[in-house]
């Protein structure tokens, strides 16, 4: 054990905890003068106790977890979905919660890690050889859809979005051909294209494939300014962000953060606090902290030995890179806004907790490379 302990990436380790203080300081400036004065104590808690829970995971060897219990995880996270639906609390709009008594739980979350679980097993089966289009692209394909299709019934189209983003990136690194990725192209555009075309042809056959509340969101993203009630979240972010410029307006002296023009400003929205009060400089010194840590995680994949270890770090990366460009993108105004979290940032214990297990399986990746032996197991 004390072994293992010693493997652990302090690089990691260290990028993990800047990012811990950057959304405790968040969080603290968001809630200050609010009835949610106090969240930064409860983020503090909770980093504790997830960081521990990230520790267990590291030493546990994750070929226990894809080997042996991925399809039962995958079938339970499935089953957790499907109980969403049937008994899940509704708020704003949206069932993707369980509650258990004070708390809630959103299981879709704890399902990103099931789906990069029983990819990596479907994956590492062809020991790195091309993959085949039904056997092996066709499987990952049902594997990633069936939550998809779940996910976006709650609806949530922010996290159903990673679960394709999870399964493409996987299949890039399973070693997919070429000839397979212009096939899923071609019918990713020409769905594009078709729901497109629906909108500006025929309105009404547009809207019974996409929610009221997706197409206004889609309406406000194409023109923040025609409809006001729709478009306020979107314009206040930009114009928070902007008027940040280079330094910042400093700690706890956001004016559009500390007058509650920002809504969720301590969860989904936190990248407008820390780009209104901490300027470009501040959102710079954020994105070199996510470069860091998934050149980090790159750099432990390209020295593992094990395909399902490779396979679950892609997993990881594609499930954060896709969660932070979404999350800061929308708030910028080059993607529609979707309700998903800054990883690591935004206040959330569902979120944070995932994450944390996250990358607790890539430090047990790097613990666990097939070079290295552990007598005390």
């Amino acid at each position: 054990m004390v072994k293992k302990l010693k493997r652990l990436d302090i690089p990691i380790l260290v990028l993990i905890t800047c990012l811990f203080f950057i959304s405790t300081a968040a969080i603290y400036s968001a809630t200050k003068n609010t009835h949610y004065v106090g969240l930064h104590i409860n983020n503090i808690v909770m980093f504790v106790m997830f960081f521990v829970v990230m520790v267990v995971v590291a030493v546990s060897d994750y070929r226990t977890y894809t080997n042996n219990y991925s399809y039962l995880l995958y079938g339970i996270g499935l089953l957790l979905l499907i109980s969403v639906l049937l008994f899940g609390e509704t708020i704003n709009g949206s069932k993707r919660w369980v509650g258990f008594g004070p708390m809630k739980f959103q299981p879709s979350e704890l399902f990103k890690l099931f789906l990069i679980l029983v990819i990596a097993k479907v994956l590492a089966r062809r020991e790195g050889e091309s993959l085949e289009l039904l056997r092996d692209v066709g499987s990952v394909g049902i594997i990633t859809i069936i939550p998809f299709l779940l996910v976006l019934k709650q609806p949530d189209l922010g996290t159903s979005i990673v679960f394709l983003c999870i399964g493409a990136g996987m299949l890039w690194v399973g070693n997919i051909r070429f000839s397979h990725v212009v096939l899923g192209g071609a019918a990713f555009m020409s769905a594009v294209v078709s729901l497109i075309s629906l909108y500006f042809i025929n309105f009404d056959a547009f809207s019974k494939v996409i929610k009221g509340h997706q197409i206004q969101r889609i309406q406000t993203f194409l023109d923040p300014t025609s409809d006001p009630d729709s478009g306020w979240h979107v314009l206040n972010s930009q114009t928070a962000i902007g008027s940040g410029k280079l330094l910042g307006h400093g700690f706890t002296n956001g004016t559009y953060v500390q007058s509650g023009f920002i809504p969720y400003a301590y969860s989904d929205s936190i990248y407008v606090v820390i780009g209104e009060e901490f300027g470009l400089l501040g959102s710079m010194l954020l994105l070199l902290l996510y470069f860091l840590l998934i050149y980090r995680m790159v750099n432990i994949a390209l020295d593992c030995k094990e395909l399902s270890g490779v396979y679950i770090i892609a997993g990881v990366i594609a499930m954060l890179v896709l969660q932070i460009f979404e999350n800061i993108a929308m708030h910028v105004g080059i993607m529609p806004l979707t309700g998903i979290s800054l990883p690591f940032i935004s206040y959330g214990g569902s979120s944070l907790l995932i994450n944390m297990i996250a990358i607790g399986l890539v430090l047990s990746v790097r613990v666990h490379q097939s070079k290295f032996t552990f007598i005390d197991e």
